[in-house]
């Protein structure tokens, strides 16, 4: 059986993540891991705080450990660690160093960086309307910071879809 193919999905917020993890799996015929985050929020009866970051961060790498094991040679993460981390140093001003060591050591053969090209949608579980390029720049940073494989995938609808098909075939053949 031939090696595992890490995708990350990520981005700011209202970015398209989820939709282009689920159709990316669909085309692939394989899997996506979905947005721990927004489980764990929903079912949450009063706000979030530091901590639950670090409980959703590892939610994640579970979900991704659980769900990797039915991959068709290439498995979608709708989010990553980049994700948390952004998230907490924002809200924070500081991120859980389990958070910083983990994202290290997590290998994903490419990252797609989802473009904020596409409106706004509001969202009960979304923070930060008016800080997008903010968030843009931010992931940028990150993931030149680490070194990280990744393309900035922009467009809308089925132009968006055919970028990341594009980039992801580049890595594949």
């Amino acid at each position: 059986m031939s090696k595992l193919i890490k995708i990350a999905i990520t981005g700011p917020e209202s970015t398209g993540k989820s939709l282009i993890s689920k159709q990316l799996a669909s085309h692939y015929n394989s899997v996506w891991v979905p947005e721990f985050a927004r489980a764990y929020l929903l079912n949450k009866n009063e706000p979030y705080n530091y901590d639950d970051i670090l409980e959703i961060a590892k939610g994640q790498i579970s979900s991704e450990k659980a769900i990797s094991t039915l991959a068709n040679r290439i498995l979608f993460s709708d989010t990553e660690l980049i994700v948390t981390k952004i998230w907490c140093d924002v809200k924070y001003g500081k991120c859980h160093s389990w958070i910083e060591k983990q994202l290290i050591r997590q290998k994903y053969n490419l990252y797609l960086l989802m473009d904020i090209d596409l409106p706004w949608e509001f969202d009960p579980l979304r923070e930060h309307p008016d800080r997008r390029e903010f968030l843009m720049k931010k992931y940028i940073e990150e993931l030149d910071r680490h070194g990280f494989n990744y393309s900035i995938v922009n467009g809308i609808g089925e132009t968006r879809l055919q970028n990341a098909i594009n980039y992801i075939n580049q890595l594949i053949k």
